[in-house]
C-alpha cells in the first residue's frame, strides 16, 4: 500500500509541475513540456493526457507551424481559459475592487467602486464587496467557465484561517467573517488574506529572478504593512496574519496612529502622518482619513524644491522606516525590499534616510546594499497575488486528481499481491 500511496503522490506532484510551467512559462508542446519540467516525455504524455480529459488543457496546431519528426505540425499544449474562473476581490480605505479571471490567468471582467469604509457597518461592507463580484461576474463572457474559487485581499489583519477579517484602521468593525459571506453568496471555496502577503505573492510570481526565496514588500500609502518571504515560505502569525510592520513602535508615546496607539512607524510614514507633520500639526491630532496622491503629489513636490517642515517630514518618515526595517535585519539578515504604493513615487526623499538609519548599529552586516526597488500602484499587484492564490486552489485541489481512496488502494495493493 506503501508504494502504491508513493506513486498516486508521484503522480499529482508532476501534475502540478506540468500545471506550474503552462501558467509561468505559457503554451508549449509537449517536448519543450519535457524540458521545462524535467520530466520523461513519456511522463509528461501520460500526465497531459489525465489533464486533457479534466479538462484543465487544451491542444492546438503550432502557431509557427513547426514539424516534428514525422513531419506533421507539432501541437502545443496551453491551459485551457473555459476550464473555470476565479474571483479576486480586494479592499482597501474607501475602495473595493473586484475581477473575474479565467483558468489561463486573463482577466476577464473588472470594477472598481469607491465605498466609504468607515461609514459601513459589518453588513453594509461585507454586502458592498459581494455584490462588486456579483457585478463583476455578470459582466464576463457567458462563454466562461464556472466560478470555482474566491481570494479577498484585505487592508487589515486576517485570522491564520484564512476565513475572517479581524481588525482593520479602514473600518469601525472587527471580526468580520467575509469567507462565510461569500461562500453563501457563490457557494464555492473562499480564502481571505492581508492585502500585503498578496503583494508579496504577485511579486514572487511576477518576477522571480528580482524577489525570490526571501525578500518584503513594504506598503507606503495612507497605511504601512508589509508582506515577507523567508526561506520561500510567506510569513505569519500564530493566530493571525501578523507581520504588521507599520504597528511596530519607532517613538514609545510619540505620534498617534490610527491604530489607536502612539509611536508606530505608520504615525510616522503614512500619507496622513507626513502630511500632517508637513503642515506643522500637533502629532496627536486625529489622522484624517483619506488623501489623494494628488494632494501628496503637491506635498513632495514642496519638499524637493525648499527645506522645510515637507522636507523635515520626508526626513522623519525615513528614519521610521530604516529604523523598522534595521529591526527586521536583525531577526532575518538583511533582504531585498520592494517599495509598493502611492507613497513610492517619493521614495527619492526617503531612500537617502532609510539607508543611513538601516546603516547605524547595524550589528556587522552589509546592509549598505540592501537591494530597494518601487512599484507606486499597489491595486495590481493585489489582484494578481489575490488571482495567483486562487488559481493555485484550482491547481492543487480541482484540476489534480485527488489521492485515490483508501478502499482503492487496497484493492490495486491485494491486485498486486495476486
Amino acid at each position: 500500500m506503501a508504494t502504491i500511496a508513493r506513486s498516486d503522490d508521484l503522480r499529482r506532484q508532476n501534475q502540478r509541475r506540468v500545471l506550474a510551467a503552462l501558467r509561468r512559462l505559457g503554451p508549449m508542446s509537449r517536448t519543450e513540456l519535457s524540458v521545462a519540467t524535467g520530466l520523461s516525455a513519456s511522463t509528461v504524455t501520460t500526465i497531459t493526457a489525465g489533464l486533457l480529459d479534466s479538462g484543465a488543457v487544451a491542444e492546438a496546431p503550432a502557431s509557427d507551424g513547426v514539424l516534428s519528426r514525422r513531419g506533421r505540425p507539432q501541437v502545443t499544449l496551453s491551459l485551457n481559459p473555459a476550464a473555470a474562473c476565479v474571483g479576486a476581490v480586494s479592499l482597501s480605505l474607501n475602495r473595493i475592487s473586484a475581477a473575474i479571471v479565467d483558468y489561463s490567468g486573463q482577466v476577464a471582467a473588472e470594477i472598481v467602486r469607491r465605498v466609504a469604509t468607515r461609514a459601513c457597518d459589518e453588513d453594509e461592507l461585507a454586502a458592498a464587496m459581494v455584490q462588486a463580484l456579483q457585478s463583476a461576474h455578470a459582466g464576463a463572457d457567458a462563454a466562461l467557465g464556472p466560478l470555482r474559487h474566491i481570494a479577498v485581499g484585505v487592508q487589515g489583519v486576517t485570522d491564520s484561517a484564512g476565513t475572517a477579517m479581524l481588525w482593520s484602521p479602514i473600518t469601525t468593525g472587527a471580526n468580520l467573517p467575509l469567507a462565510r459571506r461569500f461562500e453563501a453568496a457563490f457557494h464555492v471555496p473562499v480564502t481571505v488574506a492581508n492585502d500585503c502577503k498578496l503583494i508579496a505573492r504577485a511579486l514572487r510570481w511576477r518576477q522571480p529572478d528580482q524577489f525570490g526565496d526571501s525578500f518584503a514588500a513594504v506598503l507606503l500609502s495612507h497605511g504601512i504593512g508589509m508582506g515577507l518571504f523567508v526561506n520561500g515560505s510567506l510569513v505569519g502569525g500564530i493566530g493571525s496574519s501578523a507581520t504588521e510592520f507599520g504597528h511596530m513602535t519607532f517613538e514609545p508615546d510619540g505620534a498617534l496612529c490610527r491604530c489607536g496607539r502612539r509611536g508606530c512607524i505608520e504615525a510616522y510614514a503614512g500619507d496622513y502622518a507626513i502630511w500632517r507633520a508637513a503642515h506643522d500639526l500637533d502629532a496627536s491630532s486625529q489622522p484624517v482619513e483619506d488623501l489623494d496622491m494628488a494632494t501628496m503629489a503637491r506635498v513632495a513636490d514642496r519638499a524637493r524644491r525648499r527645506e522645510g517642515p515637507e522636507r523635515q517630514a520626508y526626513r522623519t518618515a525615513g528614519r521610521a522606516i530604516g529604523a523598522g526595517l534595521r529591526s527586521m535585519f536583525a531577526l532575518f539578515d538583511p533582504f531585498p525590499v520592494a517599495f509598493v504604493g502611492s507613497g513610492a513615487a517619493a521614495f527619492d526623499l526617503l531612500e537617502r534616510t532609510i539607508r543611513e538609519t538601516i546603516g547605524e548599529s547595524a550589528i556587522g552586516m552589509a546592509t549598505s546594499e540592501v537591494a530597494m526597488r518601487c512599484f507606486a500602484d499597489e491595486f495590481p499587484l493585489v489582484r494578481d497575488g489575490a488571482t495567483w492564490s486562487a488559481l493555485s486552489y484550482l491547481d492543487d485541489h480541482v484540476f489534480v486528481a485527488p489521492p485515490l481512496p483508501a478502499s482503492a488502494s487496497s484493492e490495486r495493493s491485494l491486485g498486486h499481491a495476486l
